[in-house]
């Protein structure tokens, strides 16, 4: 493929037919200039008034017009070489031009320092790919994705590609539904994960299996997370009963491309297996980002009969008292404090409890309400010193621990703790099989009911408190993302239903929902795990970047819609008819 790049001193003397876009003209004094760019860089290219015709159709080009221009390869004088570019030794000296297409003024300025507004940029998305920031990213991420694949394929697995009209299946998130139009009042569903595909793969006998395989789930977009589809590297390994198989396989991909591939440094060579109750008492949270410290550190039982209502109270009625020391946390302003209280506060907080230490004195509105066992306590436990500030939460345990969660993290944001060249990893273990669902108060499935409980059906049967079962479930989390979720599966019919039953799940529903993962099974299914990666997710923590569209050539913008292709869109009445379904929006 010719190149501009490829234009280089080794063509010298030799005729060329270079073809890119206007990235300036310049005229000067009789010559015209012009630095043509593809993808691969700039090069300069001379046109002289003696070449009449050539000279013409220079004088009429703006930037971003699409050209071809046939000359020689000349040497630069050594005064005006570029050393800045890899074609900065050469340039071309133009016999004749060709407009292969003209442009108009962009609306967008790709190559200005000062760069458009985010939805302005992805209204005009195929100008703002032209960007070398963007062309630099859609390759790493190709490269980022072959990695993978040679990963997968130098360790025997095979590329399935599984459906993407499916059926609707309880993963956690909302479905996108998809009429169909042969079955009136019947739906697919585009998969939230090939999960079970997956399974009925190590059913047919596939060893290993896996996909780079895309997602769809209508959830609210965040910085972190696309609206409606993500990619993802799936993978599943038959005959495998221990999670840790599936971890110790994986791990060393990671591990290589944060620090192969990234050219970053891992925090640790040994990855941890952190239980999600851990995660959850000392962090606050099942993706807690490693690169700091800021524990939350216990402390109900030093006010479990203290003079200070709040905190007595919070351990009295079965909550928690906990703190984080935040090193320099008392130079905070009045105002940066107000600003974290608002944080606390948006986690159910009903506000900001804390202590000071400056010049060898605790100063606090709280203080007095103190005994100095208690005040030593707390500086002990925290191992609080002069000019910190140590952050306390009473509530439930549940509260207390995400808002200090929270806290942390907002704390190591404002103090600069993360550093971007280090890479955290670890993995989370043993979540809970059931949770309680805070806004309906039911029980509901932790991560999705297809992972095998610990101790199988007797657990189920045997366990009075269904919160206390756990899931040989596991994430992976990168500098406090999670870029993994997996598990071991459940391959046994007699527990699937046992799992649902006890969430009051007929047996029929269990069969209409999972019929060929349950007839599956019945003929002989092998014990089998895995797990996937959130490739969007992961990438865009190995490149540094803090905004998920930045590393998606075409993403929806922050409210879920596509304005460049103005979509989602209103589709003919006579669509709707062929689809026997009616839309109820007055539009």
């Amino acid at each position: 493929m010719r190149t501009l790049a490829t234009q280089s001193i080794k063509q010298v003397g030799q005729t060329i037919t270079a073809m890119g876009w206007v990235q300036s003209r310049r005229d000067h004094g009789g010559l015209i200039f012009i630095d043509l760019r593809d993808h691969t860089g700039l090069l300069q290219l001379v046109i002289n008034p003696e070449t009449a015709e050539a000279f013409k159709i220079a004088e009429e080009l703006r930037d971003e017009f699409v050209i071809a221009a046939t000359g020689t390869v000349a040497e630069r004088d050594e005064n005006l070489r570029n050393p800045h570019l890899e074609t900065g030794g050469v340039e071309v000296k133009v016999s004749e031009i060709r407009i292969l297409n003209r442009a108009d003024t962009l609306p967008i300025q790709p190559f200005a320092e000062a760069q458009a507004n985010e939805e302005l940029r992805l209204r005009y998305r195929y100008l703002d790919l032209r960007r070398p920031k963007m062309q630099h990213m859609l390759k790493r991420r190709a490269d980022c994705i072959e990695y993978m694949r040679k990963y997968m394929q130098q360790n025997d697995f095979v590329e399935v590609t599984t459906p993407i009209l499916a059926n609707s299946s309880p993963e956690g998130a909302r479905d996108f539904l998809i009429p169909a139009r042969l079955h009136p009042g019947k739906f697919y569903a585009l998969p939230q994960a090939p999960q079970q595909f997956k399974q009925l793969l190590m059913v047919g006998g596939v060893p290993r299996y896996y996909q780079i395989a895309g997602c769809f789930r209508d959830e609210d977009p965040r910085a972190d997370r696309c609206y409606g589809e993500f990619y993802q590297l799936d993978l599943e390994m038959s005959f495998i009963e221990d999670g840790e198989e599936v971890r110790s396989f994986i791990e060393p991909l990671i591990k290589n491309l944060v620090t192969d591939f990234a050219g970053k440094k891992l925090l640790s060579e040994d990855v941890p297996r952190i239980p999600y109750a851990e995660a959850m008492e000392k962090y606050g949270s099942d993706k807690p980002d490693l690169r700091f410290g800021m524990e939350l550190v216990e402390l109900s039982d030093v006010f479990k009969d203290s003079g200070f209502g709040v905190f007595k109270n919070a351990v009295a009625g079965g909550g928690a008292v906990k703190a984080i020391c935040v090193k320099g946390g008392a130079s905070l302003s009045r105002s940066q404090i107000d600003s974290f209280t608002d944080t606390a506060k948006a986690e159910g907080a009903g506000g900001l409890a804390y202590l000071t230490y400056k010049d060898g004195e605790v100063q606090s509105p709280i203080a007095k309400f103190m005994n100095e066992v208690e005040l030593t306590e707390v500086k002990n436990r925290s191992q609080a010193e002069d000019g910190d500030a140590v952050f306390f939460g009473a509530d439930t345990r549940q509260v207390v621990n995400k808002v200090l969660g929270k806290l942390r993290n907002a704390f190591a944001e404002h103090f600069k703790l993360k550093d971007p060249s280090i890479i955290s990893l670890a993995w989370i273990v043993d979540f809970p099989f059931y949770e309680m669902d805070e806004k309906t108060g039911k029980i509901d499935f932790g991560h999705n009911p297809f992972s095998m409980p610990k101790g199988g059906l007797q657990t189920l049967e045997n366990t009075e408190d269904k919160l206390q079962i756990v899931a040989d479930q596991y994430d992976m989390v990168m500098n406090g993302y999670e870029i993994c979720s997996g598990g071991v599966r459940n391959h046994n019919p007699e527990v699937l239903y046992k799992v649902f039953g006890l969430l009051d799940f007929s047996p029929e529903y269990v069969e209409e929902k999972f019929g060929a993962m349950l007839n599956a099974f019945k003929y002989g299914a092998p014990p089998h795990a895995g797990c996937a990666y959130g490739i969007d997710r992961m990438f865009m923590e190995l490149m540094g970047e803090d905004n998920i569209r930045e590393i998606v050539a075409f993403p929806k913008n922050g409210s879920g819609l596509d304005v460049m292709m103005t979509s989602p869109s209103t589709v003919d009445p006579a669509q709707l008819k062929e689809l026997s379904i009616a839309s109820t929006n007055a539009e």
